[in-house]
This record gives C-alpha cells, structure tokens and sequence, in this order.
C-alpha cells in the first residue's frame, strides 16, 4: 500500500508545525510519524495486539515489544487510541477517524505548500512514488465520485 509513503513523505519533507498544520484539535495530540504509521495500521486492520503491530510496522525497524507498547500507552493518554482486554491481552483500536487527523492536515499542507492545488499534491505524490494501475484506477474512481458530487456547470443541461 501507498499509504506508508504518503506518510512518510509527509512527514520527512514537511516540518507540519513549523507551517501550523495541526492535526487534531490540540497540540499535544499532534500525532508523530510513529503514530501515524500506527493509526494507519488500525485504520486498516480494526484492532491490533502490541504484537500485531510490533511485526506490522511499515518501517520495518527493529523495535522491542516495550517501547512499542509504550507509544501505545502515550497515545492512549492523548486520545488516540482506546484499548480493550481479551483474556490477558490488550486490543487496541484507533480512537479517532482518519479524517479526523489526516483532513486537517492535508487541508493545511495543501494550502500553504502548494498554492491550494490538489491536483499539484497528487502530481507530486505519483513523481515520487512507484505506482500500480490499480493504484491509478482507484485514483480515477475516487475523482470521478468527487466529480459526481460538484454541482454543474452554470449552462450545463444536466
């Protein structure tokens, strides 16, 4: 999936506070790029185990089961993420929806980074990423449903 490059570019290419794209409604809910990696995990996948998401990760960075846990446990405190238990394990599941954080956000870096042209934003994102037709036929779709929605064209008989 894309979406672990998205992120990462994101993130690696653009300091989100120095140009004040919050990302959520405070501060110190601003998720880091290791959260984000984990919200997508969830996202996608429902609710996880530390384990699960420890062998999950897209980086693939050698990390010990503790210190995964304990980024769960900070974004527990900031709201991100709500766990329940199952027998003596924990499953986490995201606390927030993905529009919730990522709107906003790219909202902001759209704006201020290029000019408020999305179409600027994907052409940047397909420049810098290897990309599947399928990848480009669900792209297609996801514009052609947004087109669905634009009210017409003033003289436009539909």
């Amino acid at each position: 999936s894309g979406r672990p490059a998205l992120l990462s570019w994101l993130t690696q290419y653009y300091d989100y506070s120095r140009y004040g794209l919050h990302s959520i409604d405070a501060m110190k809910t601003r998720p880091s790029e290791l959260e984000l990696e984990v919200l997508s995990l969830l996202w996608d996948r429902g609710p996880l185990t530390v384990r699960e998401i420890l062998e999950s990760l897209p980086d693939r960075k050698k990390r010990a089961y503790t210190s995964v846990l304990s980024v769960m446990q900070v974004m527990e405190k900031k709201g991100l993420v709500g766990r329940s238990r199952e027998g003596v394990t924990d499953r986490w599941r995201p606390a927030v929806r993905r529009q919730k954080v990522m709107g906003p956000f790219l909202k902001k870096l759209v704006s201020h980074l290029f000019a408020g042209r999305p179409s600027a934003v994907l052409q940047q994102l397909l420049d810098a990423s290897p990309t599947s037709r399928e990848e480009i036929e669900s792209l297609k779709r996801l514009i052609h449903e947004h087109e669905k929605q634009l009210p017409p064209k003033e003289g436009d008989p539909s």
